[in-house]
């Protein structure tokens, strides 16, 4: 099968996935290479994302890796005959990898669940708003490339706005909420449009106020996907090398558990309305 030059983050997910099967079986990259009638070179492309496999390999695969659990392969299955090109891929040499990558995630998740601190989500941010958090962070960024970063960050919306919405939840700290990241009247349009997409539910919007007790989740920011099943689950965070895409079972665990514990610290959801009708009439 033609190489891959570049395979996305769910392309790489299913090969670690597999990899891990062949792992937890105890079987060589070899081992599974001449049971599917291939080399360990090619075996090594599958688990690395860069080639695919066949559903008929796939099976066999998992059967020789004596996996039991009848929907983890079936959704592997899925994800292996999955051949979406969706609209990200418009920006495919327009856009760093990553974006297509998110928006890819996002397209595929059974659930969003969001914590943010210092900006408001990005599914949730207006033209304007997008346009001076990427204008501040890449100053010299020409308005060839700015355009089409705001422009992404806009139909990323499409998850939870289209005709078969994403379920969404999102936590926001209130310094995200009163942060003006451009002037006055762009903040109150933003606030407003967290309004409307609550009244429209699109989001479930929980507000953690700065003098809440019980919070030191400053760094607890991260983007929570479900998968078809729970070991598909993945997990977004920002780091200083980039957005790290995060799929090991227990980091997946212990982020389960910080957005438990952020909820906790955070409004009900009509008590977080409240709260942003109040910061509205504010500005």
């Amino acid at each position: 099968m033609t190489m891959r030059n570049q395979p996305t983050a769910r392309q790489m997910r299913l090969g670690s996935e597999l990899r891990k099967l062949r792992e937890a079986a105890g079987k060589s990259a070899k081992e599974v290479a001449g049971l599917l009638g291939s080399s360990s070179a090619h075996m090594s492309q599958i688990e690395a994302g860069s080639s695919a496999i066949s559903e008929e390999r796939l099976r066999r695969l998992a059967a020789y890796c004596a996996c039991t659990d009848g929907e983890l392969t079936e959704a592997l299955v899925a994800m292996a005959a999955d051949r979406t090109r969706g609209w990200w891929e418009e920006y495919r040499g327009v856009l760093p990898p990553v974006y297509l990558n998110v928006a890819e995630v996002e397209h595929h998740a059974t659930f969003l669940r969001e914590v943010v601190i210092t900006n408001v989500p990005g599914l949730l941010q207006t033209p304007d708003y997008a346009r001076a958090v990427f204008g501040y962070m890449n100053p010299d960024l020409p308005v060839s490339e700015l355009t089409p970063r705001v422009e992404h960050r806009m139909r990323r919306r499409a998850v939870i706005e289209g005709d078969d919405p994403t379920p969404y939840e999102t936590i926001v700290h209130e310094f995200a909420l009163r942060t003006r990241v451009a002037d006055r009247d762009v903040s109150r349009k933003q606030l407003q449009q967290i309004l409307d997409q609550i009244e429209q539910g699109h989001a479930v919007v929980r507000v953690i106020p700065t003098d809440q007790d019980g919070f030191g989740g400053a760094g607890a920011a991260m983007l929570y996907t479900g998968g078809p099943v729970l070991q598909l689950d993945t997990a977004l965070r920002d780091s200083p090398s980039g957005t790290l895409f995060i799929d090991a079972q227990p980091q997946l665990r212990g982020l389960r558990t910080l957005f438990s514990r952020v909820e906790k610290a955070s409004l009900s959801p009509t008590a977080s309305r409240d709260f942003i009708h109040r910061l509205t009439k504010e500005l």
